[in-house]
């Protein structure tokens, strides 16, 4: 007899399911893929007594035609396939056709979708994989899938699972998750009755980030923008300083998929290496855009680990985005003294906008009191002008007279200045001379001594050439309209201002002023960090201390491998290995610097550090080694320097890119804005 049997559909469905739905987050997370396969923009999420009793999740998409949908609970019905080429190119989140299927196969599904162009929609119910209703209705364009009573006919899974609230948090992250990866899409989640998170879907990541994390985390980030080798790197990283006690704010996607790498994850904490206090780790989100065909997504039942065709290089994109980042957009810590306002000046005063506009002003020229004196004109104010009048000469008799005494003394008390300046002298000369005795009769003046006068007026001389930016008579060209000449004139950047030290804290922080900054600088830790950078760049080529007989370490079969393929790089690290019969090295000399450990860790970390393709497969002691060398000799706190000393040591410090924090993870310097200390003396509001 026979004992190899077929399992019946009954069976098969719920292992088949339980490969898929393990707990009600399962659940969510394959009906969420597939509203977002369905082009959904708005998508809302709802779950009572942690999803075990009630989940809905309802999309705008496409919905599902009468026809299709109980061919969609079949195992392996999927429309994102159809033969085997398409999964080199799965851009998709499902692919494979098993989570409608698992999940009618463990729970209670009623179904409300309807296609745009279709006048009725369609309402189906599954229980245990088994039809009950399929019938038109009237419901929104989109989809609603409504699942109840999840392991209601597996009772023994059901006991597995946890308290409500920590089922509910299961799927709280999981929205998240889905939420950053997608910040085009508007998602709301109700956890009994409760709104819990809700998304703007504007596009933006940094919104997503706000809405999710809140408004501290997000405003801790830093942008990251990075293109290396056909990769695309966007997001955002933590700054060192806010820096997390776990790994579970690492958030990274491949072509919009949530994944976790380990690949990934060994770049980033890279990236950050010497710039974390001791138990911190790292907090990003993380969009990397690849070549589908570079990727395998089908390695994993709930495809939440993938698998690229060349780790090495997808370590590299993620390091140098995050260090570029970190690098460019990393600024010294800026204090903020309390502000407990919480609205900007225009929004607590009446704050008029700034008056642009000119007074003009209006003088009138009296020409019955003086002469008119034209003043002469530049050659650009001739070329300017295409009309040019000569005022008319006037000849006015002007009366002079003294100022008495009395008079003086009201202008001598008056404030108006204006008045004051009429004091004239008591003899004034006149434009015309005054004559004495009795006033004199008019006189008539004649044709011929007016023809006289004007005979007797000397002509012009010609004008000498002048060159430069001499008077010239006006002429033909003055009338012609010059083209503007052109004069390129290089803009010299501005000096970058020095700190200037003004004095010492406690014997430990450096006061320095930067234009209108103010600097607090922890003088051990910049010249510990300092110190670390120089014997960092010096020991390129450690010197090797050779044994006497090699010593004969046993490794795994990879990390034979990758050690074996770097020996080039473990010479330049002052280790003399030769393979042996594998998976065995022979360490024949190590660096001076490692005095007597054993070497057989030692070789056993270098060669871990070559299998996560680390840039720098330096060992940790090596760092630790630095970190005591440069500590020791670096000046300590309280400890007296003069002027001079603290000078050198922050022109040495200020502006390195690389020196912002000790190799410990403590902040080197902190920086004060002068409006911020204006503030607290209310110089401004």
């Amino acid at each position: 007899m026979s004992e190899i049997k077929v399992l019946s559909k009954e069976v098969s469905e719920l292992i088949a399911a339980g490969e898929v739905i393990d707990r009600p987050a399962s659940i969510i997370k394959e009906l969420l893929e597939n509203a977002i396969d369905a082009g959904a923009n708005v998508i809302t999420v709802e779950i009572k007594n942690g999803g075990r009793t009630y989940i809905r999740v309802t999309d705008n998409g496409k919905g599902i035609s009468k026809d299709d949908l109980p061919i969609a609970f079949l195992r392996h019905a999927t429309s994102k396939i159809s033969v085997k080429n398409d999964l080199d190119s799965i851009m998709t989140l499902g692919f494979r056709g098993e989570a409608l299927a698992s999940i009618c196969a463990v729970s209670k599904v009623d179904v409300l979708t309807k296609r745009p162009e279709e006048d009725y929609g369609t309402h189906y119910v599954i229980e245990g994989a088994v039809e009950k209703t399929c019938e038109e209705c009237g419901c929104p364009d989109g989809t609603t899938f409504v699942v109840r009573d999840i392991f209601y006919n597996v009772p023994a899974r059901l006991k597995f699972l946890k308290k409500d609230v920590s089922e509910g948090n299961f799927a709280a992250d999981l929205v998240t998750k889905l939420t950053l990866s997608h910040p085009e899409i508007s998602f709301k989640f109700i956890r009994d009755n409760k709104v819990e998170i809700l998304t703007a879907g504007d596009g933006k990541i940094y919104s997503a980030v706000y809405s999710v994390y809140g408004r501290d985390f997000a405003n801790s980030m830093l942008e990251v923008d990075y293109t290396w080798q056909g990769m695309h790197i966007t997001g955002f990283t933590v700054k060192p300083l806010s820096a997390k006690p776990n790994r579970r704010f690492q958030n990274f996607f491949v072509n919009k998929r949530y994944v976790k790498s380990r690949a990934c994850a060994a770049a980033l904490e890279e990236a950050y290496r010497n710039l974390l206090m001791t138990g911190k780790f790292p907090a990003c989100v993380l969009y990397i855009d690849i070549p589908p065909n570079t990727i395998d997504v089908n390695v994993h039942p709930t495809k939440i680990e993938v698998r690229f065709s060349d780790e090495k290089l997808m370590h590299e994109a993620v390091f140098f985005a995050v260090k570029n980042s970190l690098m460019k957009n990393d600024r010294p810590n800026e204090m903020h003294l309390e502000n407990k306002r919480n609205f900007t000046d225009r929004e607590l005063f009446d704050i008029p906008k700034k008056d642009n506009s000119v007074q003009l002003k209006f003088a009138m020229e009296d020409n019955s009191q003086k002469p008119v004196a034209t003043k002469p004109q530049t050659e650009k104010q001739y070329e300017n002008s295409y009309s040019y009048q000569t005022p008319a000469p006037t000849l006015k008799t002007v009366e002079s007279r003294s100022i008495t005494e009395e008079e003086k003394e009201k202008l001598s008390g008056s404030d108006d200045m204006f008045l004051a300046s009429l004091e004239q002298p008591a003899k004034r000369e006149t434009a015309v001379t005054e004559l004495s005795g009795p006033e004199p009769k008019p006189h008539k003046v004649t044709v011929e001594e007016i023809n006289k006068a004007i005979s007797e007026i000397p002509l012009p001389e010609e004008p000498e050439e002048q060159s430069g930016e001499a008077f010239k008579f006006i002429d033909a060209q003055s009338f012609t309209k010059k083209k503007p000449v052109s004069v390129i004139v290089e803009e010299k950047e501005p000096e970058k201002p020095k700190p200037v030290v003004v004095g010492e804290l406690f014997k430990t922080y450096v006061v320095a002023q930067v234009g209108d900054e103010m600097i607090l600088m922890d003088k051990h830790a910049a010249h510990e960090r300092y110190i670390f950078e120089r014997i960092k760049s010096d020991a390129e080529q450690l010197e090797t201390q050779m044994f006497l007989e090699p010593i004969m370490v046993l490794l795994s079969y990879d990390e034979y491998d990758a050690l074996t393929a770097n020996l080039d790089k473990v010479s330049q690290l002052g280790f003399e290995i030769e393979p042996d019969v594998a998976p065995t090295v022979a360490v024949k000399g190590v660096p001076i610097i490692l005095g007597d450990d054993n070497p057989a860790d030692i070789i056993s970390e270098l060669a871990k550090n070559f299998i996560e393709n680390k840039l720098n497969p330096q060992i940790e002691l090596f760092d630790d080694l630095y970190h005591s060398i440069a500590c020791k000799a670096a000046i300590k706190a309280n400890d007296t320097n003069s002027g001079i000393e603290l000078q050198a040591l922050v022109n040495a410090v200020y502006g390195q890119e690389n020196i912002r924090y000790c190799p410990h993870g403590r902040p080197v310097m902190i920086t004060l804005t002068k409006r911020d200390i204006e503030k607290q003396f209310r110089r401004v509001l």
